[in-house]
């Protein structure tokens, strides 16, 4: 089975962080396709070893990226 995920990539310093926020699992790399990938490598390797509960605890059905404005200063 293959479930599409969300990823959050932002810069960290001189690399990348890239989250998956369905199931909290974070990666990282020199480049944004790096990262994605290691955070790709990261979630196949939690559902391969997590036990089902964990999964189920863990996964959350709805993530919503979006955009908010706000009054700075």
């Amino acid at each position: 089975m293959r479930r599409q995920l969300t990823a959050i990539v932002e810069r960290e310093g001189s690399g990348y962080v890239a989250l998956c926020p369905e199931v909290d699992v974070a990666s990282q790399g020199d480049s944004v396709s790096e990262a994605r990938k290691n955070l790709e490598e990261a979630l196949a390797l939690f559902f391969e070893v997590a036990p089902e509960e964990e999964i189920e605890r863990r996964l959350r059905s709805e993530v919503y990226v979006t955009h908010v404005e706000v009054a700075v200063g």
